[in-house]
């Protein structure tokens, strides 16, 4: 993505950013916000988790029952009642594997199409957003955020909504449990508890930062990878493979390193909470024991057997909501991500605008005292004016970063002017809507892209042109021959683009081009990835397919651009002479050291 004056800006990095205070609750809140359509089958899934846990609880009793009737002292087993329990408790546990399997269908259904949501947010959001946010992010690390952070956010809130749920009902259900069947070990049970979230607060607060370096790293992990397979030629080209594997070596490194750490802070909630458990027994074993041999309280040996049922019971469930928050901290940490993008600063709402040319399109532009720069503080183009009538052949030359392309940028209304106005056929483009201004325009770049699909797709791409207008278009960037070589023709399907060479591509945008039929056309370079017979037989097209439109090449090649009728000549953002070829040249300014020096070498 071009930066000031079409140079390349320096992208920001936001691994290292720190993240704000209460973070966690923020994007939490903002997860939850997400589901609001599903609350519903949210609260189905609910009360089949609640239906389940109360089965698990209920089940010990009968668990008790059997186990006394199996430890009685008169030595004589009823067969009849143990079959009777046995019974009652394989209908139970199955209805609970029942109940549970239907909550998990049910919140794995809600949790992907959230995803499936947030994915077409993104996705509409990318179309949203301006130009200037590519600027400063890498690609990849946009890239990112559809793919690796939305599946961290249904993996984990997959896992964790059912989880937290049924453990929280559980907890809740097998206190109440325990203090019916006999308080006096359930207060023992108890003991650990303070001690356990301590704990699950300490791990919590040294893990959440590394899950959010974590997926900051893979983000910048996935921009090494973008940008090193977008450019592997000039890798290959400058013997670069050492520094480049460095680099992504160094970014994975940095990459292991916090989900290690992430990992193995949050891992040690599992055995934490093991360790408190036996403590637990222990407790429960020995009030258990006493009562027993008091004879206090009733207790049995049933009754202790199924109390220690209910503190694994109770012992689960707090495992489980350790690991469910080691899994919200991930998607905490993800949905960050996500939703600070989303809540990135979108192109201006133009529903209210409804100026259009409706009476056809003359051509006539004018650029009036234009003011611009990529930032408020550093302003590029400071005043810039100028008129073009109907129908001419405005070429726009400069050296490098004179601010040639930033014009057409400017003109299509990719970035917005800081001050002045441009208007066509007397009508300010800040008067019109974005797509009403861009299909004033066909456009041919310097930068050729080829997208998945078959050469007639890429040619006629989002129009729709009969075969006669799809050969003529052909015909005129001479580009049909090579078409009728290739297996298929019009149909032959490319994965990537890469199975033409780059004057090939540049045919087929001109042809783009050519079916888009716009009133008015801007050539940036359009010829630059041709050679010298070919650019020939392409300038003759470009002069049919400009004749009668208003036209604005961008050229570096000057001898392209002797015809046109009003060359606007810039340096630093400014129009320093303007003219067709030969007044300029007998001005003998800077334009003519320009067009010389083409010829003779000289350094500029």
């Amino acid at each position: 993505m071009p930066g000031p004056m079409g140079g390349p800006m320096g992208r920001r990095n936001m691994n290292d950013a720190p993240a704000p205070k209460g973070s966690f609750k923020k994007n939490i809140g903002k997860l939850i916000r997400a589901f609001r359509a599903y609350y519903i089958p949210i609260l189905i899934s609910i009360i089949f988790t609640v239906v389940s846990v109360v089965l698990s609880i209920i089940a010990p009793q009968f668990l008790s029952d059997l186990t006394d009737e199996l430890s009685n002292t008169t030595g004589i087993v009823d067969v009849d009642v143990i079959w009777h329990f046995a019974i009652i408790l394989i209908v139970f546990y199955v209805c609970n594997a029942l109940c549970h399997y239907v909550s998990s269908f049910i919140m794995t259904t809600v949790t992907q199409r959230t995803c499936k949501q947030l994915r077409t947010q993104i996705s509409d959001k990318i179309n949203k957003v301006p130009l200037k946010y590519f600027d400063s992010h890498a690609y990849g690390d946009t890239l990112s955020r559809v793919t690796n952070d939305v599946d961290t956010i249904g993996q984990s809130m997959n896992q964790s909504i059912t989880m937290v749920i049924q453990s929280v009902v559980m907890l809740v259900g097998v206190l109440i449990a325990m203090f019916i069947t006999c308080w006096q070990m359930a207060l023992a049970a108890l003991i650990t508890l303070p001690i356990m979230l301590v704990l699950i607060m300490v791990i919590m607060h040294f893990s959440q930062p590394q899950f959010r370096k974590q997926q900051n790293e893979l983000g910048a992990l996935n921009g090494k990878v973008e940008e090193t397979y977008s450019g592997h030629l000039v890798v290959k080209a400058f013997n670069a493979e050492k520094k480049t594997a460095d680099d992504f070596e160094n970014t994975n490194s940095k990459l292991q390193k916090a989900m290690f750490w992430s990992q193995s802070i949050s891992g040690m909630m599992q055995p934490v909470m093991s360790i408190m458990s036996y403590f637990a027994y222990a407790a429960v074993c020995v009030v258990g024991g006493l009562l027993m041999v008091n004879g206090s309280g009733g207790v049995t040996f049933g009754t202790i057997s199924a109390f220690l049922v209910y503190v694994n019971l109770f012992q689960s469930p707090l495992s489980q909501i350790a690991q469910a928050f080691n899994t919200l901290q991930s998607a905490a940490a993800a949905s960050g991500r996500v939703f600070e993008f989303l809540e990135e600063d979108e192109l201006s709402d133009e529903t209210g605008k409804t100026r259009k040319l409706t009476n056809g399109v003359k051509g006539d532009v004018e650029f009036r005292h234009v003011k611009f720069g990529y930032s408020d503080d550093k302003i590029i183009i400071p005043d810039f004016s100028a008129k073009v009538q109907a129908g001419m052949k405005v070429a726009i030359v400069g050296p490098t970063g004179a601010g040639k392309t930033t014009m057409v940028n400017l003109l299509m209304r990719f970035y917005e002017v800081n001050g002045g106005d441009i208007l066509i056929d007397g009508v300010s483009i800040k008067d019109m809507p974005r797509e009403e201004v861009h299909d004033l325009f066909g456009m041919v770049l310097q930068d050729t892209w080829m997208f998945e699909g078959t050469v007639r797709d890429n040619i006629v791409y989002s129009k729709q042109a009969t075969e006669e207008e799809l050969k003529t278009a052909c015909d005129a960037a001479n580009i049909s021959h090579y078409i009728s070589t290739l297996p298929g023709g019009l149909d032959y399907y490319m994965e990537s683009g890469d199975e033409l060479s780059g004057g090939q591509k540049q045919l087929v945008t001109i042809a783009r081009a050519m079916i888009e039929n716009a009133p008015m056309l801007i050539l940036d370079e359009a010829t630059s990835n041709v050679d010298t017979r070919t650019e020939e037989l392409i300038q003759t097209a470009m002069d049919n397919l400009t004749k009668g439109r208003t036209s604005f090449v961008i050229a570096h090649r000057l001898s392209t651009i002797k015809n046109a009728d009003l060359i606007l000549v810039m340096q630093n953002g400014n129009i320093v002479e303007q003219g067709n070829h030969e007044e300029l040249m007998a001005k003998n300014g800077f334009y003519s050291t320009l067009y010389n020096a083409q010829f003779a070498g000289e350094e500029i």
